[in-house]
């Protein structure tokens, strides 16, 4: 399986410009770890995670050097270190050499890259444009889907339409992933409310027909549902 089969793809991004405290509150209230930062062409040129505003004046958290390190520092380095905790846009603290792959690396490769990197997800980009992103989470849900490792483009065109009947019935994708391999589909993910659970059912009957689909949708409370996607 590659990455296109299990990704998500839609993700929660900022633009350069972004103020550090409103990147703070949208990877609270969204129960993410990191964010990607997008141009106004919409390219990825960063991504912000929570080890990155970690080192912050507001909260008394600045890296304290001893006296001695201090001497020894370059003025570049204490200008970078100045930066990253009294920066307030994303430019300011954003990792800029990000870890991305394409659509097409296999899922393997992907379990390398978080391994070798310690890092919890990694961006997918095509042609410069950010088209989703893969998470630890999604590489499990890929290997129980794996009965049949093969997908096909027809797989690839049954995934497109249930994301697009989910998003005719009101159903927000952001904590949801639908992996479609050898005809056999899976849908993980939370829902907050019975009737969201409901209207994504209908949606699911309209969207695969006759096709068995296998149901792993639980109803969290919003308040819960970050830390199952953290």
């Amino acid at each position: 399986m590659l990455a296109k089969d299990v990704m998500t793809t839609t993700v929660i991004t900022v633009r350069p410009k972004t103020e550090v405290e409103e990147i703070a509150r949208i990877l609270l209230e969204r129960g993410i770890s990191a964010v990607p930062v997008e141009n106004a062409s919409g390219d990825l040129v960063g991504i912000v995670s929570e080890s990155d505003l970690m080192r912050r004046a507001e909260i008394g958290t600045e890296d304290a050097r001893s006296w001695w390190l201090q001497a020894i520092a370059s003025s570049s380095d204490l200008s970078r270190a100045y930066i990253k905790t009294h920066g307030r846009h994303a430019k300011d603290v954003m990792t800029r050499n990000v870890i991305s792959t394409g659509p097409e690396t296999s899922l393997a490769e992907i379990a390398t890259l978080l391994e070798k990197n310690g890092i919890k997800r990694v961006p997918i980009v095509e042609d410069g444009k950010l088209v989703g992103i893969v998470s630890r989470a999604n590489l499990l849900h890929g290997l129980v889907a794996n009965g049949t490792p093969l997908v096909s483009t027809d797989d690839a065109a049954l995934k497109q339409s249930i994301l697009e009947e989910l998003r005719k019935a009101g159903i927000r994708d952001l904590y949801l992933n639908v992996v479609v391999s050898g005809g056999k589909v899976q849908v993980w993910g939370t829902v907050e409310t019975p009737e969201e659970r409901r209207a994504l059912s209908v949606a699911m009957e309209n969207a695969v027909g006759d096709v068995e689909w296998i149901d792993n949708i639980r109803i969290v409370h919003s308040m819960v549902v970050r830390s199952l996607w953290a």
